[in-house]
């Protein structure tokens, strides 16, 4: 079975809706797929309807977190949660938190973008997402390619919104050791996504990832096309150290990237472990 458990949808920055997805996962011969929108589940009941038969659908979440990087400062980390329950009060007040804070900082930096010349309209383009949509740069990103500003969403990024001119707005992001209780108090499992993805910008020393195993964090992602062989050789030992869960993943975001679904993929015995050890393990759909 081929396993993806890292795939974005239109629900956050992908450019295919939940359903059109998993027909995407199932045209590409996957066994398994994970839904995991950025601070959001809002595509979740979308793409369990749509469901192929022989596709399992694993229903998680990548949250965006900040920690201490290591070497004296901080560092934003991403986390991959898996199967855990949506309802849980704390998992609802953080994600009404972060889609307000991410609707108010795309309006900053479009109106900012705005004043500039540029043709991007604020009120429109948060027209245009639905009201559980978990909006971000990629959303101003299309908007100026549409414009015909920029010819990609990839230089939209390298040219002008990449966090280093007077258009970009920081966010405020959860404290990973936070994200991690919250999950495993909702019954989820949670990775480490793309941790040693130094093309990315900043990333936590080894130091301060086992440290974060120790708070409670179930496995790292290391097949991902993001990390060099290197950063999949040291991620490796450390799992093998510490009995992590190993996960492999796209990152598929559809046109936004040009990584293909099931570019990288994990184990199917690893799938069995994070189902072990959740207790929302009914969240997984399908054969």
């Amino acid at each position: 079975m081929r396993i993806d458990l890292h795939c974005h949808s239109t629900a956050s920055d992908g450019t295919d809706s939940p359903a059109d997805l998993v027909a995407a996962a199932a045209a590409a011969g996957l066994g398994a797929l994970a839904i995991t929108d950025h601070d959001t589940t809002a595509g979740w009941a979308e793409a369990a309807a749509a469901l192929p038969p022989g596709l399992r659908l694993v229903r998680g979440a990548e949250l965006t977190c900040v920690a201490e990087d290591g070497r004296g400062g901080t560092c934003t980390i991403h986390l991959l949660a898996y199967l855990f329950d949506p309802q849980a009060q704390a998992v609802v007040d953080e994600y009404a938190r972060t889609r307000a804070e991410r609707r108010t900082r795309l309006r900053t930096m479009a109106g900012r973008m705005a004043a500039d010349g540029y043709p991007v309209d604020p009120d429109a383009l948060l027209a245009d997402l639905p009201p559980d949509a978990s909006a971000g740069r990629p959303h101003l990103a299309q908007a100026l390619v549409r414009a015909g500003v920029v010819e990609s969403v990839t230089e939209a990024f390298t040219k002008l919104l990449h966090g280093r001119n007077g258009y970009y707005v920081p966010s405020r992001k959860t404290p990973v050791r936070d994200a991690i209780a919250m999950v495993r108090a909702a019954g989820g499992v949670t990775v480490l996504a793309h941790g040693f993805a130094h093309r990315r910008g900043p990333v936590i020393t080894a130091e301060v990832l086992v440290d974060l195993v120790g708070g409670g964090l179930d496995g790292v992602e290391i097949d991902h096309p993001d990390h060099d062989p290197d950063a999949r050789a040291r991620l490796r030992a450390i799992a093998a150290e510490h009995d992590l869960i190993v996960t492999g993943s796209s990152d598929y975001h559809g046109t936004n990237k040009t990584v293909r679904l099931g570019a990288e993929t994990t184990d199917p015995g690893m799938l069995a472990a994070i189902v072990d050890r959740a207790t929302g393990a009914d969240l997984l759909v399908g054969a």
